[in-house]
């Protein structure tokens, strides 16, 4: 074997014994070494130069990669998720003739759509989902997230969050909890527009929590500014407390009056 895919698939050992130990700080440490290691590999992308051992160096580089997204998962660091995934792509696409097919392919790509599902950016999900083949679409990963993005565009908040129980791959809970807090966010924010009060038990269930010491905790540690008594929640001290903006109405008569001037001449 080539002593510099030699040295890599030793230092991999090494991060992989680290990884399944819990031990993230030294999987980061050995991720960084590796990544500078893999530059010396001209079969990689973006050159994808046809040398000797171009299989062994990339299909050891695309594993390296996709432990690498898991990694920024467990430590959960979503800009290094966006790095390590985009590195990761090409060895998916540009590189899908060159080597069989990664039993991590699938459960990876669901991970990313839910990520930008998470982070509110539908545009781009649908534009990934548009680069799937049908058979990736079938996935129960990939199915996973799609559907999620259509209970959450339906406002069927209760479906998205009781989906987290069955979710196809472990290292989908991370994402699912941050999306469960935005929409409990969400809900919250409309909750204290709406009303001058909730029972504890309607807020609750508005609120999707399954016991009245969940509701207590989530408000203790999001909302302080709620007041709890008599069995109900209050949000007036957060209506009080919120900033009142003036309309500034003669501004808006004298735009108002030159547009209408401006329409007549036009006319």
């Amino acid at each position: 074997m080539d002593p510099k895919l030699t040295e890599v698939s030793q230092l991999f050992d090494r991060f992989k014994a680290a990884f399944l130990r819990n031990d993230f700080d030294s999987s980061s440490n050995l991720l960084s070494q590796l990544k500078v290691l893999l530059t010396g590999f001209r079969s990689l992308p973006p050159l994808f130069a046809d040398t000797p051992n171009a299989v062994q160096e990339l299909t050891i580089a695309r594993d390296i990669y996709e432990h690498a997204v898991v990694l920024s998962v467990k430590i959960e660091d979503q800009d290094a998720f966006e790095r390590d995934f985009f590195q990761l792509k090409p060895y998916y696409t540009d590189a899908r003739n060159r080597l069989p097919q990664s039993p991590q392919e699938y459960p990876i790509l669901g991970l990313n759509l839910l990520r930008l599902l998470v982070q509110n950016r539908i545009a781009e999900f649908h534009t990934e989902l548009e680069l799937l083949s049908s058979t990736a679409l079938e996935n129960p990963c990939i199915k996973h997230a799609v559907e999620l993005e259509q209970s959450f565009m339906e406002g069927a908040y209760n479906r998205v969050l009781t989906a987290r129980q069955t979710v196809p791959h472990d290292t989908y809970v991370y994402f699912m909890d941050l999306l469960a807090k935005t929409i409990r966010d969400e809900i919250a924010g409309c909750s204290e527009k709406a009303y001058d009060y909730l029972s504890i038990n309607d807020a609750k269930q508005m609120l999707l929590f399954s016991s009245d010491q969940e509701l207590l905790e989530y408000i203790k540690e999001e909302h302080p500014e709620w007041e709890v008594k008599n069995n109900s929640v209050f949000f007036q001290k957060a209506k009080d407390s919120a900033p009142c903006k003036e309309i500034p109405s003669l501004q808006l008569i004298n735009q108002t009056l030159s547009y209408a001037r401006e329409l007549e001449r036009i006319v």
